[in-house]
Protein backbone atom coordinates (compact mmCIF):
# COMPACT_ATOMS: atom_id res chain seq x y z
CA UNK A 1 0.00 0.00 0.00
CA UNK A 2 1.51 3.44 -0.58
CA UNK A 3 1.77 5.39 2.04
CA UNK A 4 0.96 8.87 2.92
CA UNK A 5 4.12 9.67 3.01
CA UNK A 6 4.68 8.68 -1.01
CA UNK A 7 1.86 10.14 -1.82
CA UNK A 8 2.82 13.62 -0.75
CA UNK A 9 6.56 13.50 -2.28
CA UNK A 10 4.61 12.55 -5.33
CA UNK A 11 2.92 15.53 -4.95
CA UNK A 12 6.15 17.21 -4.85
CA UNK A 13 4.70 19.17 -1.46
CA UNK A 14 6.27 19.24 1.91
CA UNK A 15 4.62 18.57 5.05
CA UNK A 16 4.04 22.68 5.69
CA UNK A 17 2.43 22.94 2.52
CA UNK A 18 -0.04 20.17 2.54
CA UNK A 19 -0.99 21.18 5.95
CA UNK A 20 -1.40 24.68 4.55
CA UNK A 21 -3.27 23.45 1.59
CA UNK A 22 -5.67 20.60 3.89
CA UNK A 23 -6.72 23.65 6.46
CA UNK A 24 -4.45 22.09 9.53
CA UNK A 25 -0.41 22.21 10.83
CA UNK A 26 2.67 20.72 10.35
CA UNK A 27 2.92 18.68 13.24
CA UNK A 28 -0.49 16.98 12.62
CA UNK A 29 0.61 16.05 8.99
CA UNK A 30 3.75 14.41 10.31
CA UNK A 31 1.64 12.60 12.98
CA UNK A 32 -0.51 10.93 10.10
CA UNK A 33 2.41 9.73 8.78
CA UNK A 34 4.42 8.21 11.37
CA UNK A 35 0.86 7.06 12.36
CA UNK A 36 0.85 8.74 15.44
CA UNK A 37 -2.60 9.76 14.26
CA UNK A 38 -4.85 7.59 12.81
CA UNK A 39 -5.99 7.87 9.62
CA UNK A 40 -10.15 9.01 9.81
CA UNK A 41 -12.75 9.32 7.01
CA UNK A 42 -12.73 13.03 8.02
CA UNK A 43 -9.04 13.44 7.25
CA UNK A 44 -8.73 11.30 4.41
CA UNK A 45 -11.35 13.72 2.40
CA UNK A 46 -9.37 16.71 3.78
CA UNK A 47 -6.07 15.50 2.51
CA UNK A 48 -7.41 13.87 -0.89
CA UNK A 49 -7.57 16.68 -2.85
CA UNK A 50 -3.88 18.77 -2.20
CA UNK A 51 -2.67 14.73 -3.03
CA UNK A 52 -4.42 14.10 -5.87
CA UNK A 53 -6.31 10.47 -4.40
CA UNK A 54 -9.32 9.48 -3.70
CA UNK A 55 -10.10 9.32 -0.33
CA UNK A 56 -10.28 5.86 -0.40
CA UNK A 57 -6.63 5.29 -1.45
CA UNK A 58 -5.58 7.19 2.09
CA UNK A 59 -7.63 5.16 4.09
CA UNK A 60 -6.06 1.79 2.57
CA UNK A 61 -8.71 0.65 0.17
CA UNK A 62 -7.96 -0.61 -3.04
CA UNK A 63 -10.89 0.47 -5.35
CA UNK A 64 -11.89 -1.75 -7.16
CA UNK A 65 -12.96 -0.73 -10.96
CA UNK A 66 -16.65 -0.18 -11.89
CA UNK A 67 -17.74 -3.71 -13.58
CA UNK A 68 -17.35 -3.42 -17.43
CA UNK A 69 -19.91 -2.00 -19.44
CA UNK A 70 -20.81 -5.32 -20.62
CA UNK A 71 -21.75 -6.72 -17.44
CA UNK A 72 -24.13 -3.90 -16.07
CA UNK A 73 -27.73 -4.57 -16.94
CA UNK A 74 -30.07 -1.40 -17.89
CA UNK A 75 -31.38 0.73 -14.45
CA UNK A 76 -33.93 3.45 -14.28
CA UNK A 77 -32.57 6.32 -13.88
CA UNK A 78 -31.04 6.62 -9.91
CA UNK A 79 -32.37 8.95 -7.28
CA UNK A 80 -30.70 12.91 -6.99
CA UNK A 81 -28.47 11.61 -4.45
CA UNK A 82 -26.78 9.47 -6.94
CA UNK A 83 -26.16 12.16 -9.68
CA UNK A 84 -23.29 13.79 -10.70
CA UNK A 85 -21.88 16.53 -12.65
CA UNK A 86 -21.09 13.80 -15.23
CA UNK A 87 -24.56 12.26 -15.26
CA UNK A 88 -26.34 9.19 -13.46
CA UNK A 89 -23.51 6.77 -11.83
CA UNK A 90 -24.83 2.74 -13.02
CA UNK A 91 -24.09 -0.42 -10.81
CA UNK A 92 -23.99 -3.81 -10.80
CA UNK A 93 -26.48 -6.05 -9.55
CA UNK A 94 -24.13 -7.60 -7.03
CA UNK A 95 -22.60 -4.88 -6.02
CA UNK A 96 -23.26 -0.38 -4.47
CA UNK A 97 -21.38 2.61 -4.66
CA UNK A 98 -19.97 4.51 -1.69
CA UNK A 99 -20.43 7.93 -1.34
CA UNK A 100 -18.49 10.74 0.85
CA UNK A 101 -19.14 13.76 2.36
CA UNK A 102 -16.91 16.69 3.10
CA UNK A 103 -16.44 19.60 5.74
CA UNK A 104 -17.46 23.19 4.15
CA UNK A 105 -18.22 26.44 4.70
CA UNK A 106 -17.78 28.40 8.57
CA UNK A 107 -20.67 26.55 9.66
CA UNK A 108 -19.02 23.32 8.95
CA UNK A 109 -21.47 21.51 7.03
CA UNK A 110 -20.84 18.63 5.49
CA UNK A 111 -21.34 18.47 1.51
CA UNK A 112 -21.82 15.82 -0.92
CA UNK A 113 -18.49 14.60 -2.63
CA UNK A 114 -19.02 14.09 -6.23
CA UNK A 115 -19.62 10.59 -7.18
CA UNK A 116 -18.93 7.64 -5.79
CA UNK A 117 -15.27 7.05 -3.91
CA UNK A 118 -15.76 3.15 -4.09
CA UNK A 119 -17.85 0.20 -4.54
CA UNK A 120 -18.53 -2.94 -2.35
CA UNK A 121 -20.70 -5.94 -2.28
CA UNK A 122 -24.07 -5.66 -1.71
CA UNK A 123 -25.46 -6.98 1.87
CA UNK A 124 -27.99 -9.82 1.41
CA UNK A 125 -30.75 -7.60 2.52
CA UNK A 126 -30.55 -5.10 0.02
CA UNK A 127 -29.81 -7.61 -2.97
CA UNK A 128 -33.22 -7.02 -4.43
CA UNK A 129 -33.42 -3.43 -3.66
CA UNK A 130 -33.58 -0.34 -5.90
CA UNK A 131 -30.26 2.22 -5.94
CA UNK A 132 -29.06 1.25 -2.33
CA UNK A 133 -25.68 2.93 -1.80
CA UNK A 134 -23.12 3.69 1.16
CA UNK A 135 -21.82 6.09 2.81
CA UNK A 136 -19.26 6.73 5.60
CA UNK A 137 -20.34 8.81 8.84
CA UNK A 138 -18.23 11.98 9.12
CA UNK A 139 -18.72 13.90 12.54
CA UNK A 140 -20.28 13.34 15.71
CA UNK A 141 -23.60 14.84 16.26
CA UNK A 142 -25.17 11.07 16.22
CA UNK A 143 -23.17 9.25 18.42
CA UNK A 144 -23.55 7.04 19.92
CA UNK A 145 -26.25 5.76 17.54
CA UNK A 146 -23.63 6.22 14.27
CA UNK A 147 -20.02 6.97 15.01
CA UNK A 148 -17.72 8.11 12.98
CA UNK A 149 -15.75 6.09 9.69
CA UNK A 150 -19.20 3.76 10.32
CA UNK A 151 -20.05 2.54 6.44
CA UNK A 152 -23.76 3.01 6.52
CA UNK A 153 -26.09 1.29 4.26
CA UNK A 154 -28.86 3.05 2.36
CA UNK A 155 -31.87 2.02 0.46
CA UNK A 156 -33.28 5.28 -1.45
CA UNK A 157 -36.90 4.04 -1.64
CA UNK A 158 -37.48 3.29 1.79
CA UNK A 159 -39.58 5.39 3.22
CA UNK A 160 -38.27 6.34 6.65
CA UNK A 161 -40.19 5.33 9.78
CA UNK A 162 -39.97 7.63 13.13
CA UNK A 163 -36.96 7.06 14.73
CA UNK A 164 -35.16 5.37 11.44
CA UNK A 165 -31.70 6.70 10.93
CA UNK A 166 -31.78 9.02 7.63
CA UNK A 167 -29.68 10.45 5.10
CA UNK A 168 -30.92 13.89 4.41
CA UNK A 169 -29.30 16.19 1.36
CA UNK A 170 -30.76 19.76 1.04
CA UNK A 171 -30.84 21.69 -2.28
CA UNK A 172 -27.68 23.46 -1.58
CA UNK A 173 -26.02 19.69 -1.47
CA UNK A 174 -25.25 20.28 2.11
CA UNK A 175 -25.75 16.40 3.70
CA UNK A 176 -27.18 15.59 7.04
CA UNK A 177 -27.10 11.91 8.87
CA UNK A 178 -29.65 12.64 11.34
CA UNK A 179 -32.71 10.48 13.12
CA UNK A 180 -36.10 11.02 11.75
CA UNK A 181 -38.86 11.88 13.54
CA UNK A 182 -41.99 13.39 11.83
CA UNK A 183 -42.80 14.85 8.54
CA UNK A 184 -44.91 17.86 8.85
CA UNK A 185 -46.96 19.84 6.38
CA UNK A 186 -44.20 22.26 5.60
CA UNK A 187 -41.00 20.72 7.62
CA UNK A 188 -39.67 17.34 8.14
CA UNK A 189 -38.44 17.61 11.36
CA UNK A 190 -35.00 15.64 12.66
CA UNK A 191 -32.93 14.92 15.58
CA UNK A 192 -29.77 14.48 17.07
CA UNK A 193 -27.83 14.20 19.84
CA UNK A 194 -24.42 16.14 20.09
CA UNK A 195 -23.90 18.84 21.32
CA UNK A 196 -26.93 18.82 22.46
CA UNK A 197 -30.28 16.10 22.28
CA UNK A 198 -32.64 18.00 19.96
CA UNK A 199 -35.31 18.09 17.35
CA UNK A 200 -35.21 20.80 14.74
CA UNK A 201 -37.13 20.74 11.52
CA UNK A 202 -35.57 20.96 7.76
CA UNK A 203 -38.08 23.28 5.73
CA UNK A 204 -39.69 20.85 2.52
CA UNK A 205 -38.44 23.56 0.49
CA UNK A 206 -35.01 22.98 1.17
CA UNK A 207 -34.95 19.67 0.76
CA UNK A 208 -33.37 17.36 -1.93
CA UNK A 209 -33.93 14.00 -0.53
CA UNK A 210 -34.41 12.04 2.47
CA UNK A 211 -33.02 8.63 2.43
CA UNK A 212 -33.37 5.71 4.55
CA UNK A 213 -30.54 3.91 7.00
CA UNK A 214 -30.96 0.03 6.59
CA UNK A 215 -27.81 -0.82 8.19
CA UNK A 216 -24.53 -0.46 8.79
CA UNK A 217 -20.70 -1.87 9.07
CA UNK A 218 -17.84 -1.10 10.87
CA UNK A 219 -14.41 -0.09 10.31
Amino acid sequence: MTTMRELRQAAGLSQEKLAELAGTSQPQINKLETGQRKMTVDWAVKLARPLGVEPATLLGLDAPAAPPATARPARPALPPLLRTAQGPQTQAASSMPVRAAARGGVDQEMFLEDGPIDWITRPDYLKNARDPYAMYVVGDSMMPRFRPAQLLHVNPHKPPAPGAGVVVVKRNKAVLVKEFVRRGADAVILREYRPADREFAVPLEDLDTLHTVVGLQEP
